[in-house]
């Protein structure tokens, strides 16, 4: 090794180093950026839904996702108009909602689009079934206060400016003396301390429950158990060969009894029988006919 050599090493895996921290450092700006602007939009949204508390709306803000214990929701209305789960977008660029899809500088949102659908989803699972139909999945605009529209998969997108008075001209779907008893419903389940748990199909791939009523296999164990074999069949039983057991002499005697009575009764028929005698018929007495002579 040259002079030198080790130390231009070092400097070489130093400068890598600075290079690999510094994007790293890019990185997490960036997140925080992303971070504070959307909290910024929450809050922004949040203040446009105070509006709804006349129209006898309830809200509940950044509560938990059902079955997603790193996931929040950002609002979640419960009115007359039914039960609407509201995701804030603060999205920056050119924003355009064409024939049901929606994208950001050129680029398909629509992962943010199923995302909504999952979590209208996963509120609903914690509904009486005659209410899960009334969720909803909308998606705020702040960086879009004007546009509006409706996805293919019907998510609902509204601006910031046209959010409140969209949700107050939904048509009555739900009893007004049930608001606040499924809005406290949602609060003690999506606002506790843990997010409650959601038993989907996406867990019988584990193998996994907790619940004590959860299946005892997983889906992926029942698809691969081996095929059940077939049934055996049950061995004939075999007679064992050998001299053939003679008959007894009283079994004897009375076959020969069978035999005797058998005869003497076929004797007794044929001596009784006596074929009809057909009797000879009578000659017929001639006629003759004399002619007279002249």
């Amino acid at each position: 090794m040259a002079a030198g050599d080790g130390a231009a090493e070092q400097s070489r895996l130093a400068a890598e180093r600075v290079t690999r921290l510094r994007r790293e450092l890019e990185r997490a700006e960036r997140n925080a950026h992303a971070w504070s602007t959307g909290a910024a939009g929450e809050v922004l949204v949040a203040e446009k839904l105070q509006a709804l508390e006349p129209y006898g709306w309830l809200a509940l803000h950044d509560v938990h996702w059902p079955g997603r214990p790193k996931a929040n929701l950002d609002h979640v209305l419960v009115g007359p108009g039914g039960i609407v789960i509201v995701d804030a977008k603060h999205w920056s660029g050119e924003v355009r909602l064409w024939e049901g899809n929606i994208r950001q500088n050129g680029y398909s949102r629509e992962s943010e689009i199923e995302g909504v659908l999952q979590q209208a989803s996963a509120v609903a699972a914690l509904l009486e079934p005659n209410h899960r139909r009334l969720v909803q999945g909308w998606i705020c605009l702040v960086g879009q206060p004007e546009l509006r529209g409706t996805t293919t998969s019907r998510i609902t997108i509204e601006g910031l400016n046209t959010l409140a008075e969209a949700v107050a001209s939904l048509p009555a779907v739900l009893d007004p003396a049930l608001v606040p008893t499924i809005h406290a419903h949602l609060q003690q389940l999506l606002g506790g301390t843990t997010s409650p748990r959601l038993l989907t199909t996406a867990q019988f791939t584990t193998g996994r429950f907790e619940s004590s009523d959860a299946p005892a296999a997983s889906l992926r164990q029942w698809r691969a158990r081996p095929a059940p074999a077939p049934a055996a069949r049950t061995p004939r039983k075999r007679v064992p060969l050998g001299r053939k057991k003679r008959p007894s002499i009283a079994g004897a005697l009375l076959q020969f009894g069978l035999i005797l009575v058998g005869l003497a009764i076929l004797i007794n028929a044929l001596s009784t029988y006596r074929p009809a005698v057909t009797p000879a018929p009578r000659p017929s007495p001639a006629v003759t006919q004399t002619v007279p002579t002249r």
